[in-house]
């Protein structure tokens, strides 16, 4: 029997789902679009806060804060199910796509929420993605870095204060927009 998932309301989430057997269903850009995109759909749907992000190959990490009213498990059964059926369309298959059910543990404290934090902008430099975490576009660093809205939202001024990396930086260059069909 399944253990009950620990609900509070107004509570800030890590929660991470894994593909069906480590699968590597999100390894293409265009997967990890479209998992951002359904995201950035589920916001539109639902109303909550997604503090840090990072979508890797077979597994995606998230804090999200789900406003007063809103569940926690409704919006994670939209956002799977939706890029599922998705991802089901486009590759001509059908069945499941996630593993077992999506992991969640409220983050008790700010030491906690930061560490949350550190460990989701760390985890594509840990398996060999990048050189450096801000190398990385699929998630909640590089939006914050560049301004984009798509599916992070503004990091809380103590956020900023407290991991800089977070804070929005001036390039030189021109980086190239990703995510112009988000609306």
């Amino acid at each position: 029997m399944r253990k009950p998932r620990e609900l509070k309301t107004g509570a800030l989430y890590h929660v991470t789902a894994r593909a069906n057997r480590q699968e590597m269903i999100l390894d293409s850009r265009g997967m990890k679009e479209l998992f951002m995109k359904t995201l950035s759909r589920a916001k539109k749907k639902y109303r909550f806060r997604v503090e840090n992000f990072c979508v890797m190959g077979n597994h995606f990490h998230l804090i999200i804060r789900p406003e007063a009213g809103e569940s926690l498990s409704r919006i994670l059964q939209w956002i799977l199910s939706v890029f599922a059926m998705a991802y089901n369309r486009i590759h001509g298959l059908w069945g499941h796509v996630w593993g077992s059910r999506f992991f969640s543990r409220i983050l008790a404290g700010l030491r906690e929420y930061l560490a949350v934090f550190d460990y989701i902008d760390q985890n594509p430099l840990a398996v060999h993605r990048v050189r450096d975490p801000r190398e990385w576009m699929y998630g909640g660093l590089w939006e914050h870095r560049h301004g984009y809205r798509t599916v992070a939202d503004r990091p809380e001024p103590y956020v900023e204060m407290m991991v800089p990396d977070h804070g929005l930086v001036r390039l030189e260059r021109v980086t190239p927009r990703r995510h112009a069909h988000f609306s």
